[in-house]
């Protein structure tokens, strides 16, 4: 069986591991350099949160031993107000609740490298492809041709497979952006390595209609990011030169600016990404199938995009073990099972986006979030929203956003009810949100 992966980032690695051990030949084709021998390109990447989905795909193949000590584990929200204060706000309920912070550019180097620990394996780096025969299963690439049994177009949310799929009427898509966009910063190591701010937590600076994030390094830095309006009063338009870049910091992140002696570089070197959800479908035709974000891109405020390519392969891996090489039947079925949770988790993240910019610094959503940890310490079957999408890959991405919806809005009406949470009726609530789960 000749496997053929279009796309060696981070689910077209872990992918060709999995086809590898089935024992099929599999040849990855990359269009990017091999960041192992060139280096790895920074300044449009944000750190990734890695976190159960994404680890049960690792352990699924074994190589989760090998991944996570390149992570740092994060344990909950840190707020920092305009005023520079800080606000602990733990993400689960027990020490086995948390996501990690891990570098984009080693965790793929790191696939990479175990994915080519198979004889079967074969990377073909600095080699786009233009064109793709459906019909003939047939990949074009400058200099040559490849014929696969089967394809798989891990190209990400430009993809080439899937722009070809489009143009021949096979699939639908659609990118719908956010009027925000990205930057890459950084917050560099302290003197003698150390981290200046708290090294397990995710930090986060919501400023009503804007934010600022740090996620930490192994290397004591911190990579961090603004999310901010593309065009308006402030925004990146308006930021055009350092004084007004410097200014806008001190005005709003002033903390985390002291921590930035390379800032008006970083600013100006980097560029600002673009933020969309691409939602796209059919995804698959006749032996070719779209997966990761050539399928579903999301934008990255619920840290699930990485983990939901991940989960794509785990998902299609025990599909290929029930219908073992009747690809058709498995691709069929696969985007039939996976479409609604892949809606579901662009849903979330969007959702997700606003509440940690809006929201974090409301004092009722800070009650509800202490309410809901009291109610999961209390009841061990009850899962917030957040715990069922990140600690629990057994639901799935669907039923967490639809139970979830009803529990927030249940708990958020109690809490603005009540200034006091402690003198609730804990049970009573307990019930309730067994009510609404049914």
């Amino acid at each position: 069986m000749k496997v053929a992966i279009v796309g060696g980032g981070l689910a077209g690695s872990l992918l060709s591991v999995y086809m590898a051990r089935r024992g099929y030949e599999v040849h990855i084709f990359e269009k990017r350099s091999d960041s192992r021998k060139k280096g790895y390109v920074g300044g449009r990447s944000i750190n990734l949160a890695l976190s159960h989905r994404g680890i049960r795909a690792l352990q699924d193949v074994g190589v989760a031993e090998e991944i996570l000590p390149l992570a740092i584990p994060m344990r909950g929200r840190m707020l920092h107000s305009l005023e520079g204060e800080q606000s602990f706000f733990p993400y689960g309920k027990d020490e086995n609740e948390f996501i990690n912070s891990i570098s984009r550019g080693g965790l793929n180097e790191a696939l990479v490298a175990v994915a080519e620990g198979y004889p079967n394996v074969k990377y073909y780096f600095d080699t786009p492809c233009i064109d793709i025969d459906f019909d003939e299963n047939k990949l074009y690439f400058e200099n040559q041709t490849f014929v696969a049994d089967v394809i798989f177009a891990t190209d990400g949310a430009g993809s080439v497979i899937r722009q070809k799929m489009v143009e021949k009427g096979f699939c639908q898509d659609h990118t719908e952006f956010l009027e925000h966009g990205y930057k890459e910063l950084e917050i560099p190591a302290g003197k003698n390595g150390e981290f200046l701010l708290d090294k397990h937590s995710l930090h986060i600076w919501a400023r009503d209609s804007f934010l600022l994030i740090a996620l930490p390094n192994l290397n004591g830095s911190f990579t961090v990011t603004l999310f901010l309006q593309n065009k308006g009063e402030e925004s990146f338009e308006s930021l055009s030169t350092p004084q007004k870049a410097r200014a806008f910091f001190e005005k709003y992140f002033a903390d985390a600016l002291a921590l930035m002696p390379d800032f008006e570089e970083d600013f100006f070197q980097n560029p600002v990404g673009l933020l969309g959800t691409l939602r796209a479908y059919p995804w698959a035709y006749k032996n070719t199938l779209l997966l990761g974000d050539a399928a579903h891109a999301i934008v990255p405020f619920y840290g699930q995009g990485m983990n939901a390519s991940f989960e794509d392969c785990f998902l299609l891996n025990r599909l290929i073990d029930t219908h073992q090489e009747k690809w058709e039947t498995i691709f069929q079925q696969f985007q039939q099972e996976r479409k609604k949770d892949a809606d579901a988790i662009a849903d979330l993240a969007l959702e997700n986006f606003y509440e940690m910019r809006d929201k974090v610094n409301d004092v009722e959503f800070q009650r509800m979030r202490k309410l809901e940890y009291i109610l999961e310490n209390a009841y061990p079957d009850y899962h917030s929203k957040y715990s069922m999408v990140t600690f629990h890959p057994e639901i799935p991405y669907s039923v967490a956003r639809d139970k979830g919806n009803k529990q927030n809005e249940y708990l958020l009406k109690l809490c603005l009810e009540n200034e006091n949470i402690e003198n609730l009726n804990y049970q009573s609530i307990y019930e309730e949100l067994q009510r609404l789960s049914c």
